[in-house]
């Protein structure tokens, strides 16, 4: 068995690991190509190019960059075309990945994609498209499969990795000591993406917030939980802040500052995005912050179709975390609504009984791990032929 599979940025390349190793346990003889980081890599995959080249976001960041994607294209094209893999598997980073699908599915190559495009959220158009180029969606939410099954698009409801991400099973002791942490201090988490261009435009907005908020609350001692590709930029980008800030890449490490946090009775600043349900499954309270590109984020919000964007907030059908976008997206904003929860318990506890219903709905049937009802579902369509 042949699985090509192609991942565009850091939280696919983590999803395609963890597929990967459920996909070895299930057929031990499988074979794998494509295109992923590390994660990936420690699966056994040589990655095609390197993914970082695919973790772009926003018009205005992929334009300079458009000459040099339509070569790795091209290059990802003829690799499947020549290994005529079972099935191509693309994961998320729908720009590039859903496009290469296109190109090959015609060709008589099988797609299943993973994470479903988030249309019932914005340009429910795309539907049509997605319908004609892959075989079958793996999605990460339950309310994801009705929108695309009307499509005519078969899905299947795997469940969301984040549940086997171990962030609510961290250790704060090992944590506090490794990084002398006074009993005084009280860890801050901070996640500004996986990008570069993410981190670029966050991290000056998130430092000043943070600033401000230490002046509230003295002895916030912020942890910057980055992936490796944007380490070098975070740490150019905190040398300026008031406490020196502890940079954590590995999972196990922010594992244990989630813990640590939360045992501090700590908060949250974050991006939009997965980064919410982890630190959400963390049990920490915290808030939302997200700013683009002014003529990107004018896009969006004309195009956008649903009352939140944490996806948090959208599994409990209400606003759990506080959500600050775009032009709410100020330093100010964000250092009142991180500093609540830490000096009004009732509040903190008030996110965490949201938090419990959120993730109570992203469990799959049969009390099986995400990754497991993914590859499952993934083998199902290469034996459905």
């Amino acid at each position: 068995m042949r699985i090509w599979i192609c991942a565009g940025e850091a939280s696919g390349d983590i999803l395609g690991g963890r597929l990967m190793a459920a996909l070895k346990r299930l057929r031990p003889a499988v074979e794998f190509a494509g295109v992923g980081g590390a994660r990936m890599a420690e699966q056994g995959l040589e990655s095609l190019f390197p993914m970082r080249e695919l973790a772009l976001m926003g018009l205005l960041e992929v334009i300079p960059n458009i000459r040099r994607l339509a070569r790795r294209m091209e290059q990802a094209e003829a690799a499947i075309l020549a290994a005529r893999p079972d099935v191509l598997v693309t994961i998320d980073a729908p720009s590039f990945t859903l496009r290469l699908a296109e190109r090959v599915r015609p060709k008589g190559i099988k797609v299943v994609h993973y994470v479903a495009p988030q249309v019932w959220a914005w340009r429910p158009g795309r539907v049509t498209k997605i319908a004609q180029r892959v075989d079958r969606v793996l999605a990460l939410l339950p309310f994801e499969a009705p929108v695309l099954e009307a499509a005519g698009i078969p899905v299947s409801f795997v469940g969301h990795p984040v549940l086997e991400s171990g962030a609510d099973a961290g250790d704060a002791a090992r944590f506090l000591a490794a990084h002398g942490i006074g009993p005084d201090e009280c860890p801050v988490i901070v996640m500004p993406g996986s990008r570069r261009t993410e981190v670029r435009r966050l991290l000056p907005i998130f430092g000043t917030a943070l600033e401000i908020a230490t002046r509230q609350v003295p002895g916030l001692r912020p942890v910057v939980a980055v992936g490796a590709l944007v380490r070098d930029a975070v740490e150019q980008a905190a040398k300026s802040w008031p406490a020196r800030p502890i940079l954590v890449t590995e999972t196990v490490d922010k594992n244990d500052a989630f813990a640590a946090a939360r045992a501090r009775g700590g908060a949250g600043l974050i991006k939009s995005g997965t980064s919410s349900l982890e630190v959400a499954l963390a049990g920490i309270p915290h808030v939302v912050g997200y700013k683009v590109n002014v003529i990107t984020g004018e896009i969006v919000r004309a195009l956008i179709k649903v009352p939140h964007v944490s996806l948090t907030n959208l599994l409990a059908e209400r606003a759990v975390v506080p959500e600050m976008l775009q032009q709410d997206c100020t330093p100010q904003r964000l250092a009142a609504a991180l500093v609540r929860p830490i000096l009004e318990p009732e509040v903190a506890d008030a996110q965490r009984a949201g938090f419990a219903e959120a993730l109570a709905r992203l469990r799959p049937e049969g009390g099986i791990l995400p990754s497991e009802a993914a590859a499952r579902a993934v083998l199902a369509s290469i034996e459905d032929g």
